[in-house]
């Protein structure tokens, strides 16, 4: 990737002095006599799955240097450390257990025969806390997502009966995207500056942008493979993109940058066996950690096999799950709750043959659960931070695109009080 020239990296990098909200003023174009003031736009990056040691692998010029420019810090996850619960809690300020987002796979009480998975769109698995987007919209703030875990999803609507799923009333962005694997990397940054060439009126001010690859990579072939390596080179491409792109545009703008956990190594040599009857539990998830529920009547059974002291894993009654994990008091956490040592996995079933692989859900932390952070732009000071809640997120958030802070979170910008103008 290569940066702007060195007349439009200067320009750019005069803009990135001035203050969070000032406006900046655009050179004339012939069709616009008169010249634009864009005020600084707000993009909230997810790298899905980067560790920030990734950072030191030699493949990142663009965030590396951001890095060095801007805020960095190691950020905690909130527990568990999984892909949706993390980018709920990132627009949340909540964590897991207020917001509701529990698991990636999880099921409510109240809704029995239902199964919460990453494709379930329904309202009401995401009805008990209200993400940034619809406070800005409430505002007069424009927003857009260029994917981002439930900005699909209008939240306070409900699904209309007998109408085949289809949600009626509810927020959304005012500019959103169904999730697709399939749109590459460079077609998200297009379509994010695509945004960035509207007139002020539909210019969005709040934007959200979602990379998957570096987690899908380290999944499949654990954090320490080569083509995990790879794709983190490439997603620095695609950040560059972004950067060189807004500087063409005199676009200023904080980037937010942040991962939603980190990734740990796993092997077929590692996995702890449940070793319970098939008939006495019922498993919600497995992997990192196990969340089960016992069957009626087979309870003392259960609890007498699982909560005592095991090689490589922890378990506990949800009641009595340490208090760090700030986890347990949502009754869509199962009753049992078991949580493997760092790179083992629990199962109830052996492994099918040998492999070297990836997963997280781990304690948040764990070293390799640790997620990306990175800021830069107008609004920020050079700095490293010491490591940081990733809660706090959401009231920096805030603090940037000018709302008013908010009450009854779980998180503060306390961290970023040296490296932020007021």
């Amino acid at each position: 990737m290569r940066f702007p020239s060195k007349l439009a990296a200067a320009a750019f990098a005069a803009l990135l002095q001035a203050c969070a909200t000032a406006p900046v003023p655009v050179p004339a174009s012939p069709a616009n006599a008169v010249a634009e003031m864009r005020e600084p736009v707000t993009i909230l990056v997810s790298i899905d799955g980067f560790r920030p040691d990734y950072l030191k692998r030699g493949v990142t010029p663009v965030l590396s240097r951001l890095a060095r420019e801007g805020v960095s810090s190691p950020m905690r996850p909130s527990f568990p450390s999984k892909t949706f619960p993390n980018h709920w809690t990132l627009v949340t300020g909540l964590r897991p257990d207020r917001h509701g987002i529990v698991a990636n796979k999880m099921e409510d009480p109240a809704r029995p025969d239902e199964v919460f998975t990453m494709a379930v769109d329904d309202p009401f698995w995401w009805s008990e806390a209200q993400p940034i987007w619809v406070d800005a919209e409430k505002a007069g703030i424009r927003t857009a997502t260029m994917f981002w875990p439930g900005s699909n999803v209008p939240f306070g609507g409900t699904v209309e009966p007998g109408g085949h799923n289809k949600v009626v009333g509810g927020t959304r962005p005012s500019d959103w995207q169904q999730f697709n694997q399939a749109v590459t990397g460079e077609q998200r940054v297009n379509g994010v500056l695509d945004w960035m060439r509207r007139p002020a009126a539909t210019r969005p001010k709040l934007v959200t942008l979602y990379f998957d690859t570096v987690d899908t990579a380290g999944h499949a072939y654990g954090p320490n493979d080569r083509r995990t390596t790879d794709s983190v080179a490439e997603v620095d491409r695609m950040v560059g993109q972004l950067f060189d792109g807004l500087a063409a545009l005199r676009q200023p703008a904080n980037l937010v940058i942040v991962a939603d956990h980190g990734m740990a190594e796993t092997s077929n040599t590692r996995i702890v066996m449940l070793g319970l009857p098939t008939d006495s539990y019922h498993l919600v998830e497995a992997g990192p950690y196990a969340a089960l529920t016992p069957t009626p009547g087979r309870e003392a059974l259960v609890e007498k096999a699982l909560l005592r002291r095991h090689p490589h894993m922890e378990c506990w009654r949800k009641g009595e799950i340490p208090a760090r994990f700030h986890y347990g008091r949502n009754p869509r956490v199962p009753a049992i709750l078991c949580l493997a040592e760092d790179g083992w996995l629990i199962s109830d079933k052996p492994a099918k043959g040998p492999f070297t692989q990836g997963a997280h859900g781990y304690d948040a932390a764990s070293p390799d659960m640790a997620a990306l952070f990175i800021a830069h732009g107008p609004a920020f000071r050079a700095a490293q931070l010491p490591a940081f809640d990733n809660v706090d997120v959401y009231p920096l958030l805030r603090d940037l695109i000018g709302l008013p802070a908010k009450q009854d979170v779980d998180g503060t910008d306390a961290p970023f009080g040296r490296v932020i103008g007021r």
